[in-house]
C-alpha cells in the first residue's frame, strides 16, 4: 500500500491511507475498541508517529458531483430528517474556512462557486424535516421541545445524605433509580445501607449512564453509582472479545534492525527490519529474520504471534540458532525437562502448605466495602479477579501464597491495599517488602493517601530517615500501635518485631532470565 485511497484488513489490524495525510495510518483493534493509531512508513512498515486521532477523507476529484439545478435532497431520499447540532456556529466556521481558501487558493477550479452556493446548499436543507440542537437556531422553529432535567445532586459518598436523599424524592412522588453496569457495586451500596440501618430498598437499572439527572417530567431521579462514590466512568464497549487468536504489534513496535528476536520453532535470530514479499499472487507485508551463516526468514506479520524480543540477564549477545538445525529443538526439549522437575518440587511444596493451618480471615466488613467502593477507577476484569481470589485465600483456613502480576500501571498497588486493609480490620499487622528506598516512600505515600480516611496507621522505614524516626516506627510496631509497616531490607532485621504479623506482602520487580 503506497498511493493515497488504498487500504489493507488483516486480522486485527487496519492500514488507511488518507488523502488528507501525506503517510498513511495503521489501526490496532482490540475486539471492537481501537487500542492505538499510528502513523507508519509504507516502505520500511516502521511506525514513525503515535497518534490520538486520524482522519479519513474522499477523493474530492472523484466523489460524486452535483450537476446544475440538482437538489442536495435528492442524494438523501424522499422525505429526509436532517439532524443538526449548533448549526449558526458550523455555517460560520464554514465560511471562515472558504475565505481562507479563496484568499490562498491558486487552484485552478474556482473556490467561490461553493462560496456563493452555501446559502442555496442550506435553504435547500431547510425544505427537510430539521431538527437543530442548540441553544441558538438558524432556522425558525414550529415546534420547540423543552426538556425538564436537571443533573444529578452530588452526593460526595455521604451514604447518609444520599438515603435522605431518595427518601425525600420519594416523598415527591418520583421514583429513584441507581444505574451501574457492575452488579458487585450495588451489592456494595445495599451493604453500606443494611450496616447503617437504613432499611431502605434500592432499585438498581444495570445498564450505564455518564451522568445521573432528575427528569420532572417523568418523576425519574436517576444516579449513578460512579458518582456516588466520586469515581471516574468508564465506558464499556457492547460485548467482550477475546484476546486469543487476535494480531498484536507492541512486540514489534519496540523492535529495531538489528536486535536479537527469539521465533517459537526456529530460536533465536537478528531482526533486519519488514519487506513486502509476494505471497500467493499478493503482495504481502513480512518480517526478515536473519539465522546463522546469513540465512534468511521471512514471516508473514500475520504470524507475528509467534515472535518476541530476546530477553537476557547479561550484556553479551546471545549466540544465534542455524535455521534447520537441532540445537532450538534440543534446547526447548532440555528446558521441559527441567520445567517438569521444578513442578514436581512445586507440587511437594504446596501439598505441605496445605496440610498446615493458617489463620482464618473474616468475610468484609463494612469498612472493606466502602474502602473498595471509594476507588477512583472501575475495576479491571483482571482486578476485579485478583481482589476476589485473594478474599477466597484469606478467608480459608490455609496459609495464603499468591502470585499476581502486571505491568506498571495495571492496578496492583490497589490490590495490595484491599488485602491490607481486610489484615487490619481483622486487628493483624501487615508487612510490605520493597526492593528500593524510593518505592518504599512511593507506597507509603499512596498506602496513606488511599487509607486516610479509614482507621488504619501507616508508615515506613528506609535509609532515607533517621534512626531516632525508625526507632520510634519499629517501637510503636512491636507495641501494636502500628497497622501497615512498609519498607526495603531493613523489615528483615532483628530489631523489626511485630506484635501479631498477618500479612506479608512482598513487591518485586519481575526479571527474565535467559
Amino acid at each position: 500500500m503506497n498511493e493515497a485511497g488504498q487500504f489493507s484488513i488483516r486480522g486485527g489490524i487496519i492500514d488507511l491511507f488518507s488523502y488528507a495525510n501525506d503517510l498513511p495510518i495503521r489501526l490496532e483493534l482490540f475486539g471492537r475498541t481501537i487500542e492505538s493509531i499510528r502513523e507508519f512508513d509504507p516502505i520500511s512498515q516502521l511506525s514513525t508517529k503515535k497518534l490520538i486521532r486520524g482522519t479519513v477523507v474522499p477523493n474530492v476529484s472523484e466523489s460524486v458531483q452535483m450537476q446544475d439545478g440538482t437538489d442536495i435532497l435528492n442524494y438523501l431520499g424522499k422525505n429526509p430528517i436532517v439532524c443538526s447540532i449548533d448549526l449558526p456556529k458550523a455555517i460560520s466556521k464554514i465560511e471562515k474556512g472558504l475565505e481562507k481558501i479563496i484568499n490562498q487558493s491558486t487552484d485552478e477550479h474556482d473556490p467561490t462557486k461553493i462560496f456563493f452556493e452555501l446559502p442555496e446548499i442550506i435553504n435547500q436543507i431547510s425544505s427537510a424535516t430539521v431538527i437543530e440542537f442548540s441553544s441558538q437556531y438558524h432556522f425558525r422553529p414550529s415546534i420547540k421541545l423543552k426538556f425538564e432535567q436537571a443533573p444529578q445532586a452530588p452526593i460526595n459518598k455521604n451514604f447518609n445524605l444520599l438515603i435522605d436523599t431518595f427518601k425525600s424524592v420519594e416523598e415527591q412522588n418520583y421514583k429513584p433509580l441507581i444505574f451501574s453496569e457492575s452488579p458487585k457495586q450495588i451489592e456494595r451500596l445495599e451493604s453500606i445501607f443494611d450496616d447503617l440501618n437504613s432499611g431502605y430498598q434500592l432499585q438498581p437499572v444495570y445498564k450505564s449512564l455518564s451522568e445521573g439527572f432528575i427528569d420532572h417530567s417523568l418523576k425519574i431521579a436517576a444516579y449513578t453509582e460512579h458518582q456516588i462514590f466520586n469515581r471516574y466512568y468508564l465506558a464499556k464497549s457492547g460485548r467482550s472479545v477475546s484476546a486469543s487468536g487476535t494480531i498484536s504489534l507492541k512486540e514489534l513496535q519496540n523492535l529495531n534492525p538489528g536486535d536479537f528476536v527469539v521465533h517459537i520453532d526456529h530460536g533465536i535470530g537478528q531482526f533486519k527490519g519488514l519487506q513486502r514479499i509476494e505471497m500467493a499472487g499478493k503482495m504481502q507485508d513480512a518480517i526478515r529474520i536473519e539465522y546463522k551463516n546469513n540465512d534468511l526468514l521471512y514471516v508473514n506479520i500475520a504470524s507475528l504471534y509467534k515472535i518476541s524480543k530476546y530477553k537476557g540477564n547479561s550484556g553479551n549477545p546471545p549466540k544465534i540458532n542455524k535455521l534447520g538445525g537441532d540445537a532450538w529443538t534440543n534446547l526447548k526439549r532440555k528446558t521441559k525437562a527441567q520445567v517438569k522437575d521444578i513442578a514436581k518440587d512445586l507440587i511437594k511444596l504446596y501439598a505441605k502448605r496445605k496440610a498446615e493451618k493458617g489463620f482464618q480471615f473474616h468475610p468484609d466488613t463494612y469498612l472493606q466495602t466502602e474502602l473498595e467502593a471509594s476507588f477512583l477507577y472501575e475495576d479491571t476484569p483482571d482486578q476485579a479477579k485478583a481482589t476476589e481470589d485473594f478474599k477466597k485465600d484469606m478467608e480459608s483456613p490455609n496459609p495464603m501464597d499468591r502470585l499476581i502480576c502486571g505491568d506498571v500501571g495495571f492496578g496492583k498497588t490497589e490490590i495490595a491495599i484491599r488485602a491490607a486493609f481486610k489484615a487490619v480490620t481483622d486487628s493483624k499487622q501487615v508487612a510490605i517488602l520493597v526492593p528500593t528506598t524510593i518505592l518504599a516512600q512511593q507506597h507509603y505515600q499512596t498506602f496513606r493517601d488511599r487509607l486516610r480516611d479509614f482507621p488504619c496507621s501507616v508508615d515506613y522505614v528506609n535509609r532515607f530517615r533517621t534512626a531516632k524516626q525508625q526507632n520510634i516506627t519499629l517501637k510503636n510496631l512491636e507495641e501494636g500501635k502500628l497497622d501497615i509497616i512498609i519498607g526495603t531490607h531493613k523489615l528483615l532485621g532483628k530489631k523489626t518485631k511485630f506484635k501479631d504479623l498477618g500479612l506479608l506482602i512482598i513487591d518485586e520487580e519481575q526479571k527474565v532470565w535467559s
